[in-house]
């Protein structure tokens, strides 16, 4: 037969394509800058990361996790046994067994795909991804076909044109799948996806790990952050390659969804258009809000802001990691995005809104609103909290952060004090020489600031003894969780814990160290900030805190890790970059078709943002206030308790 005689040579040309085509996306990757990665390890790795860390995140759709390892799988297995069959000669029964059940399963597979392709969400992309379910289809048939048996019935003219109809079939699926995996088809996200696993930049983000805190920006470097295509880290660019334009994270978007000009896919599909230069005109998804597609243009070597990527598009993002979070392929979006605004702020002067003012602020007085920094603890004129320059030592530092300067969020702080005192917890306070942990700074792209802070922070926190900081504020918790530790000796590490008040006070609870009256109100929901779940995975204490209470919650549609941010971080307030709706607008309606009459919350900028909505809504209190109004009388013996550390240890 003709065909038996054509498919090794199509199969050989296709190899050498493929590989052409790989070669030519690589050399694409590495123009952008260096970056040390563990090249045997990580291809070591790749497989577990590809099957289990991925698996993890696409099995939250169960639909296209069931349909993708059919299909994948299918493709994969059959793809090897084709080449082994047919460039090496390897056939006996088991293997034309393996090679005919892999290509029926990749087969069942591309039927869901196909299906799930017929009225797409909005949030998929088309184009050349409506033709995927079909082209996955006719390379299995078409190839399942050729492993059979020809019949003599056909004759010579039956065999003729059934050679030509697998034949046309064969080129077709081989161009779609093989040479588009290697030259920007819709398949391109299986190679560079594998490599993007392989040489992730948050290595400790497989195998359960979290990282989320931003990488440490060399203030020496001849830029600072991001103008160019060419100067985001090589990987970085292997890593927008690997979008599958899924869309999740467009759907999961708060800024997007408030009609901010944002959409994190556009963004990455332009950063891939601004590497491989050209422009967006052949994008088959949903554009930015209020942006039409075919007017961003970019090259390697062009600034990004230079037609491709708006700067307002940059300022609209909360940073809440809501994308990164959905992400199937493990993109980071949000590293992205702050590297390019720290080119604009550091490099450029070139900050909306009140960004610069707010930046200012920190440079001359150490907090983001510019208040006398001798103000800091004025809040708590009548509570005789102990500093930690007169102590010296303590169990836990009870970290006030810049809501010491806010009416609103001092009422959280006197919650707390008043919650540690009755446990009888050995605390103290720094006073004055506590200064802004940075986190706004950071996010509006000044790293120089945010550096000067941490590092005078630290000197400060080193200078005395104890054994936990503990913060009501979840932005300052995970910079000194996950930010500050970067900026200690190598091999260093900091002789601290970092908390977040609720598992602080859920810890006091469950070592019995408060006694708690019931709830006596209505509905009660809880609001996930930002950066206390997705950032920092806290989602459990808070609550077990409200059940505690005697409360039983309403919780959000959108709640745990794909809770919806209230747009208060990022520095977005400060940027302030004008949508079709605010973030917080949005929360709110969220919370009110529960039919709570109460939001918990465990942040001061959730509360603020929420407070702040315009007409009725639900009540808006932090968890520290809701425990502080249920405390009944303690015991005498706490003051005792507390000092012992096994209780710590048996509670964990």
């Amino acid at each position: 037969m003709v065909l038996e005689r054509l498919l090794p040579l199509l199969l050989i040309c296709a190899v050498i394509l493929a590989v052409t085509g790989m070669i030519r996306r690589a050399l694409l990757w590495r123009r952008g800058q260096p970056e040390k990665v563990a090249l045997l390890r990580g291809l070591l790795a790749m497989p577990r990361r590809y099957l289990v860390d991925l698996h993890h995140v696409v099995a939250r759709d169960k639909y296209m996790s069931k349909t993708h390892v059919a299909t994948a799988g299918g493709f994969v297995l059959s793809m090897v046994l084709i080449l082994v069959v047919n460039l090496f000669g390897v056939s006996n029964y088991l293997v034309d067994l393996a090679l005919s059940a892999s290509l029926v399963l990749m087969f069942i597979g591309a039927l869901f795909v196909y299906k799930r392709r017929r009225h797409p969400p909005s949030r998929l992309s088309r184009g050349p991804w409506m033709r995927l379910p079909k082209s996955l289809l006719v390379f299995s048939i078409t190839f399942f076909i050729t492993t059979l048996p020809v019949s003599p019935v056909f004759g010579n003219a039956g065999g003729w044109i059934l050679s030509a109809i697998l034949l046309a079939g064969i080129i077709w699926g081989l161009g779609e799948l093989v040479l588009g995996m290697a030259w920007g088809g819709p398949m391109k996200h299986a190679f560079a996806g594998a490599l993007h696993l392989a040489f992730h930049r948050r290595s400790e983000r497989f195998g359960g790990g979290r990282s989320t805190g931003l990488k440490r920006l060399d203030l020496d470097a001849p830029k600072l952050g991001v103008e160019k295509p060419v100067d985001f880290k090589w990987n970085q660019l292997l890593g927008f390659d690997a979008c599958v334009q899924c869309g999740k994270c467009e759907a999961m978007c708060p800024a997007f969804a408030a009609g901010q000009p944002l959409n994190p896919k556009k963004l990455i599909q332009d950063m891939v258009t601004g590497m491989a230069g050209g422009s967006d005109a052949r994008f088959a998804g949903s554009p930015y809000p209020g942006k039409k597609i075919g007017e961003a243009k970019g090259a390697p070597h062009q600034p990004i802001t230079a037609g491709l990527v708006s700067e307002e598009t940059l300022w609209s993002c909360t940073t809440c990691r809501a994308c990164v979070e959905e992400c199937p392929m493990m993109i980071e979006h949000v590293d992205a995005i702050v590297d390019m605004r720290r080119f604009l702020t550091m490099e450029k002067g070139q900050t909306p809104g009140k960004g610069a003012e707010v930046l200012d602020n920190l440079i001359v007085t150490d907090n983001p609103n510019g208040f006398n920094p001798r103000n800091r603890t004025h809040w708590a004129a009548d509570q005789n909290l102990p500093l930690m320059k007169d102590v010296k030592q303590a169990d836990v530092l009870f970290w006030v952060s810049d809501g010491a300067f806010d009416m609103r969020s001092q009422r959280i702080l006197r919650a707390f004090v008043k919650i540690l005192r009755a446990a009888g917890v050995n605390f103290a306070v720094l006073g004055d020489e506590e200064l802004d942990s940075g986190d706004v700074a950071r996010r509006l792209g000044d790293d120089a600031t945010f550096q000067r802070l941490a590092k005078s922070n630290i000197a400060t926190l080193n200078q005395y003894q104890f054994d936990r900081i503990v913060t009501t504020d979840p932005h300052a918790f995970h910079c000194l969780k996950n930010e500050y530790p970067d900026f200690y000796p190598e091999q260093e590490k900091p002789g601290y814990e970092v908390m977040h008040h609720t598992t602080f006070i859920n810890e006091l609870v469950k070592a019995q160290l408060l006694e708690l009256k019931d709830y006596k109100g209505g509905k009660v929901t809880y609001h996930d900030p930002c950066y206390l779940g997705r950032y920092n995975g806290e989602y459990d204490s808070p609550r077990e805190l409200l059940a505690e209470l005697g409360i039983k919650l309403v919780e959000m549609e959108r709640s745990g890790f794909r809770s919806r941010c209230c747009g208060g971080g990022g520095g977005a307030p400060i940027t302030d970059i004008p949508g079709e709706r605010r973030i917080a607008d949005m929360r709110m309606d969220d919370a009110k078709k529960t039919g709570a009459e109460m939001i918990a919350v465990g942040c001061q900028q959730c509360t603020a943002m929420l407070e702040g909505v315009v007409g009725p809504h639900p009540e808006v209190k932090d968890i520290a206030e809701l425990v502080a109004d249920a405390l009944s009388e303690t015991k005498s013996t706490l003051p005792e308790k507390i000092r012992d550390r096994q209780i710590a240890v048996e509670v964990i």
